[in-house]
């Protein structure tokens, strides 16, 4: 049985040709990481009527992945913009802090990877430090526009963040200038990033499998963590 893992679309204004729209968007990577471990990748773009009814479309997957994109509205955490935070889209936090939230009441296999890490511990009560160059003094997340910066990551041995990367150190690939600040409510710090020690995973023991992972394994073929999550669904498909 194959199971459905759905991927919350990015909202970006975009240019091919003589075309220019906004656009709702996931990289390729991100399906085909899902595909690659056994399972259908799903797009979900923002939708104002699922946000106010998210089952519509949590009936229909086995596992949701909210994916990186533009920063989060500094007002869902109670914040005043800062100067380097970027556009961003209200309806597609709207959509995707009621999946989550629905989500992790039906207890679904969630993973957030970046952004969505972000938008995980923003869901749970959490706030976020808006441009980390200011606390760490170097832009190493996200040294130069376009590319992913390499660094190692150090895992709370046992975590969910350590099995499902295999390992409780490992090199990842990132590109963020945003990060956790106040942890959420029943969230865990489990991942930090080395040398800065930022904090890179978050996770709710509670739940089956709730992980939020600010770097992108999606980029990387040896990396299990989208893998772990298709595994989860796949062990709790059908039971909704």
């Amino acid at each position: 049985m194959s199971v459905a893992v759905g991927i919350c679309a990015a909202v970006e204004q975009v240019r091919w040709g003589a075309w220019d729209q906004t656009v709702a968007m996931v990289p390729r990577s991100y399906a085909t990481a899902v595909q690659r471990a056994g399972a259908l990748a799903v797009v979900l773009p923002p939708d104002d009527d699922a946000a106010e009814a998210p089952d519509a479309l949590l009936d229909r997957i086995d596992a949701l992945i909210l994916a990186g994109g533009a920063d989060v509205d500094p007002h869902s955490y109670g914040a005043r913009p800062h100067e380097e935070t970027g556009d961003t889209w209200p309806e597609r936090d709207r959509f995707e802090l009621a999946m989550t939230h629905r989500a992790l009441e039906r207890d679904i296999p969630l993973l957030g990877i970046c952004r969505g890490m972000q938008m995980l511990n923003v869901a749970c009560g959490g706030t976020l430090v808006q441009h980390l160059p200011d606390s760490l003094g170097q832009s190493d997340h996200r040294h130069t526009p376009g590319t992913f910066g390499d660094h190692e990551v150090s895992l709370e041995p046992g975590s969910l963040a350590a099995q499902a990367a295999g390992a409780d150190r490992l090199a990842v690939k990132s590109h963020h200038h945003q990060g956790a600040g106040e942890i959420g409510e029943d969230l865990v710090a489990t991942g930090w990033a080395e040398p800065d020690r930022v904090v890179e995973a978050i996770e709710l023991v509670q739940k089956r499998f709730a992980l939020g992972v600010l770097w992108h394994p999606e980029e990387d073929v040896r990396d299990g963590v989208v893998g772990a999550l298709v595994d989860a669904a796949r062990q709790g498909a059908g039971r909704g």
